[in-house]
């Protein structure tokens, strides 16, 4: 929740029935083919993180932490996306530009709110490798079931309470005649509000410091361990087979980070960008990290791999008999 205007001419007033999306501005005739890679790559997290959980839940072998984190990350992913993707095409596709008051401020709160999830989930997924490697001999005792169900349940807290207050915020806010989002979704519903929202802003500045900062400094801090662990192993071999079972996590959380510290940089401090660059770079935040967590998982590690080819080769040959 960034920035507000106010117009002493406009009349305020509080809680409007809807707001109108307007999806992209000024490429409105582009929409149709705009969709086309939105919709690809939203097609693709869905397929990619039920296929993840499918695999770990029906693989024994998998039932181990770093694959119960895997499995709420997917979850976290398919909500993230699932918030803001079918709204955000029905506007490209259907022109369905009215969006309820009180499901904007849903869809506010989930955003955000799985958003601060996935971010603790990788650090989650942090703690597993930084386990695994600088102490493997304890993995087994140290992330338990009981362990990783507290970590999942304390994730799912922070990010629930963290947020919580945005939607309630957003309500109070005297909001101005024109009740048009220049946007896909329901992310910047500050520049509507008629009012002083420097609380607001400061609130949301605040969660933001308190959840990405000490998210990416725990991530550092274990990478930098697994790093001086990884180069005091005898062999190239060994450093090379050790470092290739965190690869996976760290491409996730380049995909993460990286899309989401330029989505919040542009918006706080590029200003003279087009208002079209803001929107799209948005929108592939919220698509491209649930779009390659599974791509990634899925060919970077072995035992997902694995599995995922049996079950092809299983189905094809019962498509096989079934034919003759």
């Amino acid at each position: 929740l960034f920035h507000a205007m106010s117009d002493s001419n406009t009349t305020d007033f509080i809680n409007p029935s809807s707001f109108i999306l307007l999806g992209i501005p000024g490429l409105e005739a582009a929409h149709v083919w705009i969709s086309i890679p939105f919709c690809t790559m939203y097609t693709i997290a869905v397929l990619g993180n039920f296929t993840i959980l499918l695999i770990v839940r029906v693989e024994q072998s998998l039932h181990e932490p770093m694959y119960y984190f895997l499995c709420m990350l997917a979850v976290t992913d398919l909500v993230l996306s699932t918030s803001t993707v079918p709204k955000m095409l029905s506007i490209f596709w259907f022109n369905s530009r009215e969006i309820n008051f009180n499901a904007c401020l849903t869809q506010l709160y989930f955003f955000h709110c799985f958003l601060a999830m996935e971010s603790g989930i990788l650090v989650a997924l942090a703690l597993d490798r930084y386990v695994a490697i600088c102490d493997p001999l304890r993995h087994s005792t140290i992330l338990t079931d009981p362990i990783v169900a507290k970590i999942g349940l304390a994730v799912l807290l922070r990010g629930g309470l963290f947020v919580f207050p945005y939607p309630f915020l957003a309500r109070r806010w005297p909001y101005c005649r024109t009740n048009v989002i220049a946007h896909t979704y329901c992310e910047h519903l500050a520049v509507l509000a008629c009012a002083d929202i420097r609380i607001s802003s400061y609130y949301g500045l605040l969660v933001a410091l308190l959840v990405i900062g000490p998210d990416m400094s725990f991530i550092t801090f274990s990478y930098t361990q697994i790093l001086r662990t990884i180069f005091r192993l005898p062999t190239k071999e060994a450093r090379l087979k050790t470092f290739s079972t965190c690869s996976s996590h760290l491409c996730v959380i380049l995909a993460f980070y990286v899309p989401a510290l330029f989505s919040f940089l542009t918006h706080r401090f590029g200003q003279n960008m087009p208002l079209q660059f803001h929107i799209i770079t948005a929108n592939v935040h919220v698509l491209v990290p649930p779009m390659l967590n599974p791509t990634i998982y899925g060919v970077r590690t072995k035992q997902i791999r694995d599995r995922l080819l049996r079950f092809l080769i299983h189905k094809n040959k019962q498509g096989v008999l079934w034919h003759f």
